[in-house]
């Protein structure tokens, strides 16, 4: 049944196709949802100065989404969505799902309406570049929240657990979505783990595909726009001639056959995705 979803962006409603997976199917989840940033008491969206978004990017919302949803029926929404992926996660599974902390009527909103009664492991920061802050009542938001929600057998992949838990990744500027994800920040989470199946249930512009198959990887994706299925779509056939991962794992093509001298002794660095990078 689940080979009917591989290597696929599937348009439709993610919970709806989420219901038609079976239980513990996937190794790997990596998303990020619509934050409701038109439902916002303080960064620009209302009044048509769009945040910190490039030309405004988002302040139409989505392409067919307006992203501007009451309150409570988000973190209803996210929280049913977040039950869904546990459920389709196997048991050495785990989910990296990426949202941002904000400030609303002058308090912190840390997402706790939405991330309760799932087995959250970790918080990884992840602390971009640049911004703009219109409120005088706290200092500029320079990070997002990656959530690392993880079922009991759930295990990095070998050496990568020296990574820390704060990631300096500059956001997307190349890209037509209005919110992207970068390339680095999935590669990283992504070649952390020895996963196979990879779901994006807010794919977007293609990102968590473009890296699940450029690091050998197999990926479903669900997107609820029609365009950005097309975009992403067309974003992948490119990568089967010039992946967008092979930069950052250039090093390792030397590492394969390393020159014939005699050296100090370094640690080895490893990578589990560089033989994808050629194929044809």
């Amino acid at each position: 049944m689940l080979e009917e979803y591989l290597n696929r962006i599937i348009h439709g409603d993610c919970l709806d196709v989420l219901h038609q997976l079976p239980d513990a199917c996937i190794d790997l989840v990596v998303t990020s949802p619509p934050y409701n940033l038109k439902n916002s008491t303080g960064n620009g969206m209302k009044d048509g100065r769009g945040g910190k978004w490039a030309n405004a990017a988002l302040i139409k919302g989505y392409e067919n989404y307006d992203d501007c949803m009451p309150v409570e029926e988000y973190a209803r929404w996210q929280h049913e969505v977040l039950l869904e992926l546990v459920r389709v996660i196997k048991d050495d599974g785990a989910i990296f799902y990426n949202h941002k902390w904000r400030v609303q009527d002058g308090l912190i909103q840390d997402r706790r309406d939405i991330v309760y009664d799932v087995p959250l492991r970790q918080i990884i920061i992840w602390k971009r570049k640049g911004g703009i802050n219109f409120n005088a009542g706290y200092f500029l938001p320079t990070y997002e929240v990656i959530y690392l929600i993880a079922k009991k057998d759930f295990k990095l992949a070998p050496h990568c657990n020296s990574y820390g838990d704060v990631w300096e990744i500059m956001q997307e500027q190349r890209n037509d979505h209005p919110a992207p994800f970068p390339v680095e920040l999935i590669d990283r989470i992504v070649s952390s783990t020895t996963a196979q199946i990879v779901l994006d249930p807010f794919m977007g512009s293609g990102t968590t595909a473009v890296v699940a198959a450029g690091l050998g990887r197999d990926f479903i994706g669900i997107e609820k726009s029609a365009k950005y299925c097309e975009s992403a779509n067309a974003r992948l056939e490119k990568n089967k001639i010039n992946p967008e991962v092979a930069k950052f794992h250039q090093l390792d093509l030397f590492q394969l056959t390393p020159p014939p001298v005699k050296r100090k002794k370094t640690k080895q660095i490893y990578d589990y995705g560089t033989q994808s990078l050629f194929q044809g």
